[in-house]
């Protein structure tokens, strides 16, 4: 539930934190933005976990990390919802290769800050072993403010994702965009799936995560929007009626950020090595392109129905791309690693005129090699010893392994 570098946007003018509509208002609202700033950059927001080193427990120790960093990252580190959970984010960047190197650089600096108070740095879409009955909030106040609000629901959210950001110069368009990937949303997740274990036992599904976070309001596959203006105004109505304080309490695998001026994919599952985490981000860049590219060209926007999405992204969720997965344009089922070589195919044009043709084409590792999900699974098989597993997954999470 990150968001990309706030501070640095609310030093723009017009800016704020918080898109507040005065509930006094009486016609319909329509929401500020910045869409207008240079296209196609991008940002990449991971969510790590602190483990002790020698137990590799999670550890309550967000505040030791944030107090210990040294001064010039290139982006931030930020708290979660659990005091055992990191964020670093990026920059906005010109380009892949740039978020990259900033990514490697915030992984390599709160390892090496874990490493000096006796604390390790894993990632993946959820700790193969913890138990969020042991976690506990971080003391500020917007996440205090939902635990209080969703109880047990916030309690268990012990999950970690993967966001990238991507830089649009038109509201209309990043409305396009946004409704474009929609259908995009279930094989993203089979590609990424990277959890299937939770509270120490194999779950069956390749995302664990997926459900626990279903549980939230205002996740999952979002509404069909069709028009900034539409989506402007739904959002106000949400904001009137109480039911949220502003847009970013929209917790979607998609969605327009105004205040960044940037669509935002959030179905990942964490990744634990990093230069797949880049892979994700050029797929997410050069789609964008792609979908950008289709507006500019008056290609009508398609909504697919909502439900068969949601149901893809279930079997996505327990398959991965092991399985078939829908092919909604033909209306047929697909094998998952086909359907992914082929958007892989399909954007390999855009990626180069982007440059970042090589990090995309290194997601073909997760088709010929396996998902992180299916990787953890066989190391399991093998070795059958989850503590073996969660050093594995620590050492993989090196930026530099």
């Amino acid at each position: 539930m990150g968001e990309l570098i706030e501070d640095h946007l609310s030093s723009l003018p017009g800016a704020t934190t918080r898109q507040r509509i005065p509930r006094d208002c009486h016609g319909p609202g329509v929401l500020e933005h910045h869409f207008e700033g240079t296209p196609f950059t991008v940002g990449i927001e991971e969510e790590l976990m602190i483990c002790d080193a020698e137990s590799l427990e999670l550890a309550q120790a967000i505040e030791v990390i944030l107090g210990d960093l040294p001064e010039g990252l290139p982006g931030e580190v930020k708290p979660e919802l659990m005091q055992s959970v990191l964020e670093v984010a990026t920059l906005p960047c010109g380009g892949v290769a740039e978020a990259g190197e900033q990514l490697r650089t915030l992984r390599r600096g709160v390892r090496e800050v874990a490493a000096r108070n006796g604390l390790a740095i894993g990632a993946a879409g959820t700790h193969p072993a913890a138990l969020y009955e042991d976690q506990q909030i971080v003391d500020r106040p917007r996440y205090k403010e939902l635990a209080a609000e969703l109880g047990w629901i916030a309690e268990q959210e012990l999950i970690f994702g993967t966001h990238v950001h991507v830089g649009v110069d038109d509201a209309e368009k990043a409305i396009y965009v946004a409704d474009g990937m929609r259908g995009y949303l279930p094989l993203l997740l089979g590609m990424s799936t990277n959890s299937p274990l939770w509270r120490g036992r194999k779950t069956g599904m390749m995302s664990s995560r997926t459900p626990v976070f279903r549980a939230f309001p205002r996740v999952g596959i979002p509404p069909y929007y069709g028009s900034w203006e539409i989506y402007s105004h739904r959002v106000e109505q949400m904001m009137r009626g109480g039911a949220i304080p502003d847009y970013t309490y929209l917790w979607w695998d998609v969605r327009p950020h105004p205040n960044l001026g940037t669509v935002e994919l959030r179905v990942f599952d964490q990744q634990t090595r990093i230069e797949h985490t880049i892979g994700f981000a050029a797929l997410g860049q050069a789609l964008a392109h792609r979908l950008a590219a289709d507006y500019d060209e008056g290609v009508p926007s398609i909504e697919h129905p909502h439900e068969l999405i949601d149901d893809n992204k279930v079997r996505a969720s327990l398959v991965g791309i092991e399985g078939r997965l829908i092919d909604f344009d033909h209306g047929v089922e697909v094998e998952g690693e086909l359907m992914a070589r082929g958007v892989i195919d399909d954007l390999s044009e855009h990626a180069q005129e982007l440059g970042c043709d090589q990090e995309l084409l290194g997601l073909t590792d997760l088709i010929e090699r396996g998902t992180g999900a299916r990787r953890q699974l066989d190391w399991l098989s093998e070795h059958g010893d989850v503590e073996g597993l969660l050093r594995e997954i620590v050492a993989a999470s090196d930026p530099d392994a």
